[in-house]
């Protein structure tokens, strides 16, 4: 059998991430933002933004690009000191690429001033859409977080304050947000009931609060944990302290996005209490109990392969090498090569460690497999440095269901596991085995089952979506209402 995989690859990609600053009195709070911000850019390539609240005024920059693109040290200093500000990384799963797009989103309305930063994706955003557009809403963008934020402002015209508008406001929301809200005089954090995407809090040795999406960003700025936020919690920073709201907590079962802990979050994170470290080394000894092979190396595909190939070999035995070289200084934004040059293309972001892989048997773990073609180069540039065998062992369970809450999987169609078998699979990539992460074995990572494994099994935690498009907001003229 020789099935050929001339399309390009539909590649993983993050969501996004926030940062948020409430400080007890001015201070470089744009610079705190920044570092966050920096900490998270694993989390979102696209774009970047930070709005800065000075005595009520807005001072924001936000731009297409990564965040050292955007933010150079003249730009930060463009930036005054305040007391609060909100940032925000983009890799959008509603919406096109494009300025209007960026985050935070910022609102004028008869009460006041808001800056919105979210991560994650409304599953009904379609509906939520028609409805504010046929009540004579005019949206400027087509993110979701700006139906988000259109919600809250309605919500805030007819509520005392800005955290009971909110908290309005996640009635109407369905799927994944941790957002971060900023008026005049607060901050405003706050998670869906499924929990599906990571929110957590901390402070500064000042008193400065700092909420971020991973704790690897508190870290970042010098804050000390406190805790996570729990799904369905609203938290609220302002000068009568922190207050917590509960109202949506333990009304949905937990369903936080179990691919946190295999790909997206940083390894030196903790999500919900459980070490994104320890998970990834888990899944890495579970494939060696599941999957054993005789070999002589065992190399991971950098960045979210290595603790789990590191995994693998303690359990195993078999000695850990460095079978890569990763060039750290290409992102997403590096211009894609042509259909003859794809492999040259993924030569430029890796390439084989010779002397670790020449003339011997290789266990190779990797995060997942979407379409094959990713795989397939790699498991190539390895057979052309020498390895005589490669036994590739996929860190995940094997994807059969795309996902609404903010992780960019394909449709089924073009998802491998759901057109070949794994012996298929494996001959198309040009693996002498394959070996995927047990489906029943996923709670072992985190030690409970309370996450959301929609990818792997098609079983969801909220209604899907009629439209479900990335680009459904961008209307071609052909669709357009022109009379």
């Amino acid at each position: 059998m020789n099935k050929e995989m001339d399309y390009p690859e539909k590649g993983l990609h993050e969501e996004c991430g926030l940062v948020g600053i409430y400080a007890p009195a001015d201070y470089p709070v744009a610079r705190d933002v920044y570092y966050g911000l920096y900490a998270l850019q694993h989390r979102g390539q696209e774009s970047c933004g930070i709005v800065v609240n000075r005595d009520g005024i807005f001072h924001t920059k936000k731009d297409l690009g990564q965040v050292s693109q955007v933010f150079s040290e003249e730009e930060l200093s463009h930036l005054p000191d305040g007391s609060m500000a909100v940032g925000h990384v983009r890799y959008g799963t509603t919406g096109a690429n494009n300025r209007n797009n960026c985050q935070p989103m910022e609102v004028n309305h008869q009460k006041g001033k808001m800056a919105l930063a979210h991560n994650g994706n409304i599953s009904n955003a379609y509906e939520l859409r028609q409805e504010l557009e046929l009540s004579g809403a005019i949206f400027h963008s087509t993110s979701d977080t700006e139906i988000i934020a259109y919600i809250v402002t309605r919500e805030r015209l007819q509520k005392p304050s800005i955290e009971e508008a909110v908290l309005a406001a996640m009635q109407s929301l369905e799927g994944a947000y941790s957002i971060a809200v900023m008026s005049a005089a607060k901050l405003i954090i706050a998670r869906d009931p499924h929990g599906f995407r990571p929110l957590c809090y901390g402070q500064k040795e000042d008193g400065t609060y700092v909420a971020a999406s991973e704790t690897c960003a508190l870290e970042a700025v010098g804050a000390r944990f406190i805790r996570d936020v729990e799904p369905g919690e609203l938290i609220v920073f302002s000068d009568r302290g922190v207050r917590s709201f509960r109202d949506y907590c333990g009304t949905k079962k937990r369903a936080t996005c179990i691919f946190e802990y295999i790909y997206f979050a940083r390894p030196d994170s903790v999500i919900d209490g459980i070490s994104v470290h320890a998970a990834r080394l888990k899944a890495g000894e579970i494939l060696a109990r599941n999957y054993p092979v005789i070999a002589d190396v065992v190399v991971g595909v950098p960045d979210s392969g290595l603790d789990a190939a590191l995994g693998y070999s303690r359990y195993s035995g078999i000695p850990y090498g460095i079978g890569f070289i990763k060039n750290k200084y290409i992102g997403r934004t590096f211009i894609s090569p042509s259909a003859s040059e794809r492999t040259s293309g993924v030569r430029i972001k890796l390439n084989p460690l010779r002397e670790t892989v020449e003339g011997k048997r290789v266990v190779l773990v990797d995060d997942s497999i979407v379409r094959g073609t990713t795989s397939k180069r790699i498991v190539h540039l390895l057979r052309e440095a020498g390895a005589k065998e490669i036994h590739v062992r996929i860190s995940s369970p094997p994807f059969i269901s795309p996902c609404y809450y903010g992780t960019d999987i394909d449709k089924k169609e073009n998802l491998v596991a759901c057109q070949y078998s794994l012996t298929e699979i494996a001959e198309m990539i040009g693996a002498d085995s394959l070996g995927y992460l047990p489906f029943d074995s996923l709670s072992e990572l985190v030690g409970h089952d309370g996450f959301c494994h929609a990818c792997f099994s098609g079983e969801y935690a909220t209604r899907v979506p009629e439209v479900t498009s990335k680009e459904r907001f961008e209307q071609p003229l052909s669709q357009m209402d022109l009379s």
